[in-house]
Order: structure tokens, then C-alpha cells, then sequence
């Protein structure tokens, strides 16, 4: 089901992205490709290949932002929580079910109310407002792909624009205004590939090590406020793991954003005692 959060700093980020990849596609095609590489194949190449991954890059980002990420559905009528204490509620407690007083609704095991969407997400992990939603059960894949493009896309720059100034250029112009503009833009664009590469690898990082321990970043947080609290300990593989957020094909095709989302019926159990209805006034 496709989501807008209406949350003006999600916006911006999101504008601020954009223009962010397309002014560096700017720079390398006119002041990288057809300044150095003008009479060569590595022109076309590069060029190709660089809009490649931004084509990637946007499909992976506008997956993350319209996806639904695993939105808990409210009940068609309100919920009587006044038994909540009493016995009769424990197959809500043995399978670990547990109630939000915000959405007025049972939620499955590890979901989590986000104060921005309004809404409980299934293994929420966090908002992110690089794409105006959270990062949960259905979007975390199309959300680590937006991070591997944009991972992609600084080191490529990065590694263009250092070509183009080292060696001969014979074709590069030899006018001053032309020269320094060159040298502005790519000097931008080595700081702006710089910090957006150092940005996502640290989020990269983070999100890999929160599959591979089977635990989300919101858990993460609780586990700290509570010492006492014990950690989760997956029983299952690192390849496991990986395969339930990225999808079961090889892990080659974990990279394409045509691929679709993992089904939401790993770590969504059927509601206590069958289905909600039961506990509807």
C-alpha cells in the first residue's frame, strides 16, 4: 500500500537528495566526460555507466519512499482493552502480541509505533527522513539498495574526477574561466561525494550488522535503556538472515529493485486466538 507522509523535513531531505545526484551527474558529463574524455570511448562508458546506477539509484530510492513498510492495519471497530490485565487475554501474552494505546490495536511480535507515520511497523527499525518513511519489514531491502547506489555513485565520482586531472589532457580548453570552473565543480563534488559516501557506509554498516544479529534498530535502543534486558541470539544462519530482508534468489539479483519485496509473512503471525474480530466490542 503506498504511503505520504506528510512531514515537511522528509520533503526537504528527499528534494535535497535529488538535486544532490543530479548535480553530479552534471559534473561528470560536462566538466568530466566531455572535457577530458571528449575523443574517447571511455567518454560514452563512463557516461553510460554512471547514469546506470543513478537510474538505480532512483528506482531503489522511490521503492523506499512509497512502499508501505509493513503498516500494522487498524480494526474495522474499536477495541475493548478493558480485560488487558485479566487471564483472559493469555494467548495475546504467549505469543508476545502486545497493544498500542496510539493506534487502539494488537500488534504482532516487534512492532513499533512511530511517532512521524503515526502508525505501528512491523520490525520497525527507524525513520529515515532521506526517504520520508520508515524503515521496516517491507522497504528495509529497497532502503539498503538506496544505500549501495549512493555508496556506488560518490566512489565513481570520486574516482572521475581524480582521472580526469591526472595525466595529459590535450582537449581539455585552455581558457581560465572554463579552467576554473572545472576545478570549482569537481572540487564540490569531491566534498559532496565525500560526505554523502562517508554518510551512507556508516548507515550501511549499521542496517547490515542489525540483520545480521537479528535485532532492529529500535530494539538495539531498548536493549541499552533496559541492561537487564537480554539480547536477542538468532539461530539462524548469516546467509539466512540476509536472504529473509533481500529475498530468496542469488544474492547477485539482492541489488535489483525490480525484484520484489520479501513476503510480509515471515514475522507476521496470525493474531492471537485466530484473528483480531475476537477482541472487537
Amino acid at each position: 500500500m503506498p504511503v505520504c507522509i506528510k512531514d515537511p523535513c522528509g520533503f526537504l531531505c528527499i528534494l535535497l537528495t535529488y538535486i544532490a545526484v543530479f548535480y553530479a551527474d552534471y559534473v561528470v558529463i560536462q566538466w568530466v566526460v566531455l572535457q577530458t574524455m571528449r575523443n574517447s570511448l571511455w567518454g560514452p562508458f563512463n557516461a553510460v555507466l554512471f547514469n546506470t546506477i543513478i537510474f538505480l539509484l532512483g528506482m531503489a530510492h522511490l521503492k523506499a519512499v512509497c512502499s508501505d513498510p509493513g503498516i500494522v492495519p487498524l480494526p474495522q471497530s474499536r477495541l475493548d482493552f478493558s480485560d488487558i490485565h485479566t487471564g483472559s487475554q493469555k494467548s495475546l501474552q504467549l505469543e508476545d502480541w502486545t497493544v498500542c494505546t496510539r493506534c487502539e490495536t494488537y500488534r504482532p511480535p516487534r512492532a513499533h509505533h512511530c511517532r512521524i507515520c503515526k502508525r505501528c511497523i512491523r520490525r520497525m527499525d527507524h525513520h529515515c527522513p532521506w526517504i520520508n518513511n520508515c524503515v521496516g519489514e517491507l522497504n528495509q531491502k529497497y532502503f539498503i539498495q538506496f544505500l549501495v547506489y549512493v555508496g556506488m555513485l560518490s566512489g565513481y565520482a570520486i574516482l572521475l574526477v581524480i582521472t580526469s586531472w591526472v595525466g595529459d589532457c590535450p582537449h581539455c580548453s585552455e581558457e581560465v574561466l572554463v579552467k576554473q570552473s572545472r576545478i570549482l565543480h569537481s572540487v564540490i563534488l569531491v566534498l559532496e561525494s565525500t560526505l554523502f559516501g562517508m554518510f551512507v557506509g556508516a548507515i550501511l554498516a549499521d542496517q547490515i550488522q542489525a540483520i545480521l544479529t537479528d535485532e532492529t534498530g529500535v530494539e538495539q535502543v531498548q536493549s541499552m535503556r533496559l541492561k537487564g534486558r537480554p539480547q536477542r541470539r538468532s539461530k539462524h544462519p548469516r546467509y539466512t538472515l540476509m536472504a529473509e530482508v533481500c529475498g530468496r534468489g542469488h544474492p547477485l539479483l539482492w541489488l535489483l529493485p525490480c525484484m520484489s519485496s520479501p513476503s510480509a509473512s515471515r514475522n507476521s503471525p496470525s493474531s492471537p486466538g485466530g484473528t483480531l474480530h475476537q477482541y472487537e466490542v
